[in-house]
């Protein structure tokens, strides 16, 4: 018995870092997880309106254009052609497929009017224009 209460008191030769490990691992994923939740799209400065009420409908479909007018469907860069297709899909699935169209107010209006016409070839007729609302 008077070996083992020795023993007991013994320093330890090794300190466990599982469990300090197994936090930094936690802490880990929910960086990720927080840091790619908060991207959520392309920022734009949107023109300014008076125009109130200018809501997304459910299963929405955004596109964006930037300042530098690449164009983006979802938050996804494509070309003219690309959003065409997934519009076309997208359209075959809902017929009354609601889009809305955030441009940088500094965009080349020809950009803009190029989105609108690949729209209107695809029968899309809910085409919302997303601005902010003037001060």
């Amino acid at each position: 018995m008077s070996g083992d209460i020795k023993g007991d008191n013994q320093p330890y030769d090794d300190i466990n870092i599982t469990p300090m490990l197994d936090l930094a691992y936690v802490l880990l994923v929910t960086f990720i997880i927080m840091t790619t939740a908060s991207v959520q799209g392309i920022k734009v400065r949107a023109p300014l309106t008076q125009a109130a009420n200018n809501l997304a409908k459910p299963q929405t479909r955004g596109i964006t254009i930037t300042a530098e007018g690449q164009v983006y469907l979802d938050a996804y860069p494509v070309s003219l052609d690309q959003l065409q297709s997934s519009l076309a899909q997208y359209k075959a699935a809902n017929p009354n497929l609601p889009v809305v169209l955030k441009a940088d107010a500094a965009a080349q209006y020809d950009k803009v009017m190029e989105v609108l016409e690949v729209a209107k070839r695809l029968d899309i007729t809910e085409i919302g224009l997303a601005t902010k609302r003037a001060q």
